[in-house]
């Protein structure tokens, strides 16, 4: 071996030990900050997840990042020690995009914790409950994704065919009655009306607010992001990213060409059983009979209210839909989760908005509302009330408590409400739906 082998064979080694390491100072690096996102996410309380969020095998991970390139809320997933970890798993949206991404299959969609259970109505595999008759599809049963919501309403609606199809019964019946209602018109609802109609069992879907169940009640323009879904009569759906506003016009095109018989603004109050039939009790007292239920409600059900005098006024709201429409006007909007930062950032342009929030900082919001707000805040384009809470609301002021200090606030024009919604736990028990604490079940897996 000459002397330009040996130099061709050290340059080479050189290069090599060049090369790793900087990829052992970056990884390093990288690790480190991951730990301190980490660190902080603990201490803020965003670190244990609240509904869906991934969970990684570390012993099929190998850290490829695919995941996390995939993910398109910031920080929720990192690389520590070479392994995928959680970070910030309170601003996971569930909608399973790491799952997807990941090549070795590492990654399974979850839903709560050991330390937080979630509470869930048991569903067989055919989501059927304990309740011979009643069923549960999308977010209520665990699984909040547009394109699964679709198909286990789908697949609820299969197994209600055949179990009508496989029914004795064969006199004919003196009082109006349905195959099947269908409670909510979210995803899992509208697809499993779809199923329905091809089928063509007699149906009928109950809305207690508007076509798109919870799609509806987002910010003008929010972002959904959905999978490629295959859609009874329709076929297959291609709308990976998409505007609330072209979502719901979709919707609206599908219930007019297929003339889906849906009954908005119409709350169902109590499911009961009489002999053989269901009977869904309305907001009014009107009563519909059917052989067999579909509840696809989302877990949210109603908006929880603040119980205080004066919420009960036309100048109150729940929900955001139209905020350009609103201007020069002063608002009060209540809450600190995405959707009230969301409806604040959306009204400020054009008007006064004041935000109360009954805690010291945000904790659970998204990497990039809370940059939004900060910035907000900073132009002083919104005023924030830390520590404090509405204690009464009237025609044009209300009462606010802030360190204890209760104050009256003049010229409020509207109150927007973000509180969260009401767990719909009472109306399932009440229908003899059992429940079960969630603690690391698997919702979906490769």
């Amino acid at each position: 071996m000459d002397i330009f082998e040996l130099a061709t064979y050290a340059i080479t080694g050189i290069f090599i030990v060049v090369v790793f390491v900087r990829y052992l100072r970056k990884f390093q690096q990288l690790s480190h900050q991951t730990q301190l996102k980490v660190e902080t996410a603990q201490k803020t309380g965003r670190y244990e997840p609240l509904s869906l969020y991934p969970y990684i095998d570390p012993h099929k991970c190998i850290g490829s990042g695919a995941c996390v390139n995939a993910c398109p809320e910031k920080d929720v997933l990192g690389i520590m020690s070479g392994r995928g970890t959680l970070i910030n798993t309170t601003s996971c949206i569930g909608h399973g995009a790491c799952f997807l991404a990941c090549p070795v299959d590492a990654i399974s969609l979850r839903i709560g914790t050991e330390k937080r259970g979630v509470e869930l109505p048991h569903i067989k595999p055919d989501y059927e409950t304990n309740v011979e008759g009643i069923f549960v599809a999308g977010e209520l049963g665990g699984m909040g994704l547009i394109k699964n919501s679709i198909e286990q309403g789908i697949a609820a609606v299969n197994g209600i065919k055949a179990k009508i199809d496989s029914s004795s019964e064969s006199k004919s019946l003196d009082f109006q009655h349905y195959d099947l209602v269908i409670v909510g018109s979210g995803p899992a609802g509208i697809g499993a009306a779809l199923r329905a109609k091809e089928l063509n069992l007699n149906y009928i879907v109950f809305e207690q607010d508007s076509l798109g169940g919870t799609v509806f009640t987002y910010p003008r323009g929010k972002i959904v992001m959905t999978h490629p879904v295959q859609l009874p009569l329709y076929g297959e759906v291609k709308m990976e990213y998409t505007s609330k506003e072209e979502l719901l016009d979709f919707w609206m095109e599908i219930r007019e060409k297929y003339e889906l018989i849906i009954q908005e603004n119409t709350k169902v109050d109590s499911i009961n059983k009489e002999n053989d039939f269901f009977v869904s009790i309305l907001q009014g007292g009107e009563k519909i009979f059917s052989k067999s239920v579909l509840l696809a409600i989302g877990r949210r059900g109603s908006p929880r209210k603040l119980n205080i005098p004066g919420e009960i006024s036309t100048h109150v709201a729940y929900r955001l839909i139209e905020a350009d429409e609103i201007k020069n006007e002063r608002i009060m909007v209540v809450g600190g989760g995405d959707s009230a930062i969301e409806a604040a950032l959306m009204l400020k342009d054009q008007n006064e908005v004041f935000l109360s929030y009954r805690k010291s900082e945000f904790a659970r919001i998204k990497s990039l509302n809370e940059e939004k707000i900060k910035a907000a805040i900073n132009a002083n384009q919104i005023k924030v009330i830390f520590n404090s809470e509405l204690k009464e609301i009237s025609k044009n002021s209300l009462k606010i408590e802030c360190n204890g200090i209760q104050e009256t606030m003049e010229s409020i024009d509207k109150v927007y409400i973000f509180a969260g919604g009401e767990l719909p736990t009472e109306f399932l028990k009440n229908a003899g739906v059992n429940m079960e604490i969630a603690k690391n079940k698997i919702i979906k897996s490769h």
